[in-house]
């Protein structure tokens, strides 16, 4: 009888654990970061006045590749998942955002084609990720930073604010591409510049450490793509709003 009682208890505990593990699996990500990589001296003096005056706050993302899902105009992809937010965060505020996907560009490529990417839309706020392409090509750390640098001053000379997203993390790929000096040198251009950088490699590379999401696993496929550009969508608009230093008062 006391073999049978372990049986049963052994079964009720695989049970338990089973149900718990898949309880796990389907809760939803918290999305945590720690504060210290949402925290920027740098300002957002234009979305800042944009939201004051209750005017419309215009947003262009200028990325690679890695800021789609699907398309450029995937609702799950980090730039819809964004603006999502600030809608939800600044119900006051008329939030537009367009997205202008440059795969395979470098960022010297980019940048000489800013001035036209934004003649037309007026962005109060210009989001522009890159690093990708220059660290696959190996393109010169030194000659990055320049690119960098100038496509930073065409923006702010066009009358917007400016935030850097540095590349995506993955721990597949990092053997492959040496990222430091790349993403070092977007910090020093956001540092010279005195814009704020939202460092998505060190935040994806915290959920991953932290077991929030497993970015080694290939198979999770687009399910753990539209989970990730969620949590990006809704860090990015935190990150937006301290920057700015939009007050509680004139948040939902």
């Amino acid at each position: 009888m006391k073999s049978v009682s372990w049986l049963r208890f052994g079964i009720v505990a695989l049970a338990v654990s089973l149900a718990a593990s898949a309880r796990a699996e389907d809760a939803p990500p918290s999305c945590e970061v720690p504060a210290y990589l949402l925290t920027t001296e740098s300002p957002l003096p234009r979305v800042a006045e944009a939201v004051k005056s209750g005017r419309t706050l215009d947003i262009l993302v200028v990325g690679s590749r890695s800021s789609a899902i699907v398309s450029a105009s995937d609702a799950n992809a980090y730039p819809a998942r964004l603006q999502a937010a600030l809608k939800d965060k600044l119900p006051a505020v008329t939030v537009n955002l367009s997205v202008e996907l440059q795969p395979k560009k470098t960022a010297e490529e980019i940048a000489g084609n800013l001035v036209k990417l934004v003649e037309g839309k007026r962005p109060n706020l210009v989001i522009w990720q890159t690093g990708t392409v220059d660290a696959m090509r190996s393109i010169d750390p030194d000659e990055f930073r320049q690119a960098v640098n100038d496509g930073v001053a065409t923006l702010q000379n066009a009358g917007a604010d400016v935030i850097l997203m540095n590349l995506q993390y993955s721990p597949r790929t990092e053997t492959l591409i040496s990222v430091p000096p790349y993403i070092d040198n977007m910090r020093v251009v956001a540092q010279q510049r005195d814009i704020p950088l939202f460092d998505r490699f060190a935040i994806m590379r915290q959920w991953n450490e932290q077991g929030d999401f497993d970015l080694f696993n290939p198979t999770h496929g687009i399910e753990l793509a539209k989970q990730v550009h969620d949590c990006l969508g809704r860090a990015l608009s935190k990150f937006i709003i301290d920057a700015a230093h939009v007050g509680p008062a004139q948040q939902n």
